[in-house]
């Protein structure tokens, strides 16, 4: 669909900016409306660019961004679903890419690619800063 935009994009740029050139006997004045009317032309194409640009392609790159940072936060424990359908547990997380699922009662693990994670079910708190950390393990020692 891209594509196909794209090349009727192409054609009509090519068809209206052959219209817009004068043909030589036109006086100054007609050559000026010429190209004042070029011009514009010029610039509806350019809106028509920034248009598909914003409807096609930026949702494609956030939702490709949102994707991978879902994937770089899993971590061991986590509750998931996969793009399958299948819900488990990770048990372990592999260098590769990929990670192990333990599903069901009998607790069948199951070898998945991280491309494979659809959402993690787990609500994760947010972690205590560092800082808070060392005033309450302090604190703990003091009493």
């Amino acid at each position: 669909m891209k594509k196909l935009m794209l090349v009727l994009l192409s054609v009509m740029t090519v068809f209206g900016l052959s219209s817009c050139m004068g043909t030589g006997s036109q006086d100054g004045n007609a050559q000026q409306a010429s190209t004042g009317g070029m011009i514009g032309m010029i610039a509806v194409y350019a809106a028509i660019l920034i248009g598909m640009y914003l409807i096609f392609i930026r949702p494609g790159s956030k939702k490709k961004k949102e994707e991978e940072a879902l994937r770089d936060s899993l971590e061991i424990g986590d509750e998931i679903i996969t793009i399958g359908g299948i819900t488990g547990r990770v048990v372990s997380i592999k260098e590769d890419g990929s990670f192990i699922l333990e599903t069901g009662s009998d607790r069948t693990r199951i070898l998945f690619q991280k491309w494979a994670l659809s959402s993690i079910v787990t609500e994760k708190t947010p972690a205590e800063p560092v800082a808070e950390k060392k005033k309450a393990k302090k604190k703990a020692e003091e009493k």
